[in-house]
């Protein structure tokens, strides 16, 4: 006696389309139960509508075929949530990057105010600080880690940071997307410094929200040093007045962006 159901009555299972099945089976991803040899006719085992059911919400989801296959190949119901908890996750991420952009766009859109845009003379400034040289998508996981180092170093103390904390960008990492940061915290006097930053004249504007707007705030500042001062080939400063150690909200981040002039 012939055992399972044919493709059509398979594809009402399960929902993939006859046409579907046919190349699931092509690539190996979704294997009948049974070929008859003579007429090629395809049937299913009831058995295989979870996996068919699970091919298709994962496509659904843009997963890759390579990744499908890996998932339905774990050994164990634990493995294979293990799997797809990984893909999720990395959807998850993928949103939250999406929903930055769109913002961002919107932003864009908007007709922006005028910056502001003050001077000022900043004497040498003693600070413990990490360097690194980075990518440009990198900096985000590295401020995180390289902040909690330097202000837990001062928590050690029993002391609070000098100023707020703050990052420089070489020239380097705007022009080839890679180059030298460095992340500070400045200190009290009783601490010895890692590093002194060196004395400069600024032109400052402040950046209101997410630091994925910030490239808003270069530009307007920059135009402005280009129309009437003569910019230093030095390092960008950032300082954080209101960032991720203050605050979950990134709609309320204030950051100086301090452009080095002579």
């Amino acid at each position: 006696m012939t055992t399972g159901v044919p493709i059509g009555e398979f594809s009402r299972l399960c929902h993939l389309s006859a046409k579907t099945l046919r190349y699931y089976h092509d690539i190996e991803l979704l294997v009948p139960a049974a070929v008859d040899a003579t007429s090629g006719h395809r049937r299913y085992h009831p058995g295989q509508v979870g996996d068919a059911h699970l091919i298709r919400r994962l496509r659904g989801l843009d997963m890759p075929l390579a990744e499908i296959r890996q998932v339905l190949a774990e050994p164990g119901e634990p493995e294979r949530g293990a799997a797809l908890a990984r893909h999720l996750d990395r959807m998850e991420a993928e949103l939250a990057r999406t929903r930055d952009v769109v913002t961002s766009l919107r932003r864009l859109l908007d007709a922006a105010p005028p910056v502001t845009v003050l001077y000022r003379r900043q004497p040498p400034l003693p600070v413990l600080h990490v360097a690194g040289r980075l990518r440009r998508d990198e900096v985000g996981d590295w401020c995180a880690v390289s902040y909690q180092a330097l202000f837990g170093g001062l928590v050690e103390r029993g002391l609070d940071p000098a100023g707020a904390a703050g990052a420089t960008y070489s020239s380097e990492f705007f022009e080839q997307d890679e180059g030298e940061v460095v992340a500070f915290v400045p200190v009290p006097p009783e601490v010895p410094p890692t590093l002194t930053l060196p004395g400069r004249r600024y032109a400052v504007a402040v950046h209101a929200g997410p630091f994925a707007d910030c490239d808003l705030t270069y530009g307007a500042l920059g135009s402005h040093v280009a129309a009437r001062d003569a910019a230093l080939p030095e390092p960008i400063v950032e300082l954080y007045l209101v960032g991720p150690q203050h605050t979950d909200d990134a709609e309320r981040y204030r950051t100086e962006v301090c452009w080095p002039v002579e």
